[in-house]
């Protein structure tokens, strides 16, 4: 039986490596992504952590990095104790250049069946991957308040 997996398309008018940028550097991630700081170097095998508020709330490795195409890194939530206790899933990330807009496809899998982890990011990753694409089309995210995701436990502001 096949495990659960989350997918997400979105089509931004932007160029790869404008959007490889905005995935993968600091100044980018806190504007749109609830101001979570992303800390790797980026290379294959690297750590990385994610930072929100001073509290690392993800970590993970560094699986593929090809600039400006692909960017896929394990995810291991570390804050929660119910999903600090689910095995690490993947994130993928493929850029498709299509004239002036970029085709970005979000992929995570690896849950569990029943996994808190998976509720967590069906809720987080379309709120995340819409400020991004508002930040790179018209200059500022917008803004999500934290209470309309649903996710329990997530009260930043």
């Amino acid at each position: 039986m096949p495990k659960p997996e989350f997918a997400y398309v979105t089509y931004i008018e932007t160029t790869p490596d404008k959007l490889w940028d905005a995935l993968t550097k600091s100044a980018f991630t806190r504007q749109y992504w609830f101001d979570t700081e992303l800390q790797s170097d980026w290379k294959v095998g690297s750590p990385l952590a994610l930072v929100m508020g001073g509290k690392t709330t993800d970590t993970g490795e560094i699986l593929e990095a090809d600039r400006p195409r692909r960017l896929a890194y394990t995810f291991k939530h570390v804050l929660d104790e119910d999903m600090r206790k689910e095995p690490a899933t993947k994130v993928v990330f493929t850029l498709e250049a299509h004239g002036k807009i970029v085709k970005l496809t979000v992929t995570h899998e690896g849950f569990g069946a029943g996994s808190k982890l998976l509720d967590g990011i069906s809720k987080g990753w379309p709120a995340i991957l819409s400020g991004l694409k508002s930040l790179l089309e018209t200059g500022k995210a917008v803004t999500i308040p934290p209470a309309a995701l649903g996710i329990d436990g997530f009260e930043r502001q």
